[in-house]
């Protein structure tokens, strides 16, 4: 059988790659664009004999695009213009004219894609970009499905709900019976292959029910007292633990990690004690890892407490009460540490052999991680993709 071609468009790290290597679908990356030097440096490092673009997509003419005759477009526009932290300046964002771009010049070429497999963050499916993406499918004769989907719904325990896209031309139909809705699981398809557990979005799925039921839950006294951490937070997390759906955090973990150039500085133990997401090998959950990890502390991702025999919560009972001194030595006890940027790439589903070129510093694999995606389920939508046509 003939490898599809693939145009892997805003290519970062690889992480389509990944995905379409782990599908096991016959497939060629024609050619990768990105713009980003550094995520260009770990391409090229990893995919030395794909063809790499470094240039932007709004530079490439109609004529260059027709030249690849690729069967399939893998793509993961800018996040920023539709991400709740950034402006949300949707199609009017400078980020978006690429895609726009893109929108534009797919009905004009001379052979379209058979295959689209899109991802963004949670935000774009109510965006301007987003009803023009459907547009223009419809326009060109693709059908369609949409999802938001988070790596728990595979046993992966780290929170990262995100928006994706798979479109076909219409003369190939899916396996699976399409809709209108915005899936929040894997649909079962004709065969005996199992659907994905009604968890798909991961912890966020049902919070809204499970924070009504549980404003009526009797709590006992200082059950929640230290950290800043409501008594809904709480048992969210031990539900979240409790679900032997998803694999513990220790299967990703680093052996023989030298713990100390990793560990929180003094500074930002004490300023932030109070609102870090800490997590032990055991715990079946991780907050999501953005690009601001090991620079930021609030809502970049979660802490691992590497002293796995010392209670969190007598480390951190009086703390208010105690002085800088005395707080620091109490948590230095919990030996709280970063997530490596290997145990990041490990719980995005990047395979062992992944690696970084030497001279790219932490923060930068920090970063580049942040602004990737999840491995496994970009495997898997590739997969519900070609499932009956190939």
């Amino acid at each position: 059988m003939t490898p599809l071609r693939v145009l892997e468009l805003y290519s970062g790290i690889g992480g389509m790659h990944c995905g379409l290597t782990e599908s096991g679908v016959s497939a060629e990356v024609v050619a990768a664009v990105d713009v980003n030097t550094t995520a260009n440096e770990v391409y090229k490092h990893n995919f030395p004999n794909t063809p790499l673009w470094p240039k932007s997509i709004e530079g490439i003419s109609q004529e260059e695009l027709d030249s690849l005759a690729f069967d399939m477009i893998l793509m993961s526009p800018p996040c920023q213009p539709f991400t709740r932290i950034g402006l949300q300046g949707d199609v009017s964002d400078p980020r978006a004219k690429s895609f726009m771009y893109i929108l534009e010049i797919l009905p004009r070429l001379q052979k379209p894609p058979r295959y689209i497999l899109l991802e963004n963050v949670k935000g774009f499916e109510t965006s301007e970009a987003r009803d023009a993406l459907i547009r223009t499918l419809e326009s060109c004769g693709y059908i369609y499905q949409e999802f938001l989907l988070s790596p728990p719904c595979l046993g992966i325990p780290n929170s990262r709900l995100r928006y994706f896209l798979i479109a076909k031309l219409q003369e190939e139909q899916f396996a699976f019976q399409t809709t209108n809705k915005i899936l929040e699981e894997f649909p079962r398809c004709d065969t005996s292959e199992p659907s994905c557990p009604s968890s798909a979005v991961g912890p966020q799925r049902n919070l809204q029910t499970d924070e009504e039921s549980l404003r009526h839950k009797q709590w006992p006294q200082g059950a929640f007292l230290y950290k800043l951490e409501t008594a809904e937070q709480l048992e969210r997390k031990r539900s979240q633990d409790a679900d032997c759906s998803v694999q513990t955090l220790q299967d990703f973990l680093e052996d023989n990690v030298e713990i100390g150039p990793h560990l929180l500085p003094p500074k930002a133990l004490l300023r932030y004690a109070l609102i870090l997401d800490i997590v032990t090998p055991a715990c079946r959950r991780s907050t999501c890892f953005t690009k601001g990890y090991g620079h930021y502390m609030e809502g970049t991702g979660s802490i691992l407490q590497a002293a796995t025999d010392v209670e969190i919560s007598s480390a951190y009972k009086s703390l208010e009460t105690l002085s800088d001194e005395e707080k620091l030595a109490k948590l230095s006890t919990l030996k709280l540490r970063y997530f490596t940027p290997r145990e990041i790439a490990n719980l995005h589903g990047f395979p062992a052999q992944f690696d970084f070129p030497d001279k790219i510093r932490t923060k930068q694999r920090y970063r580049l991680l942040g602004n990737s995606l999840n491995v496994h389920i970009v495997a898997k939508l590739i997969s519900l993709l070609l499932q009956n046509t190939m």
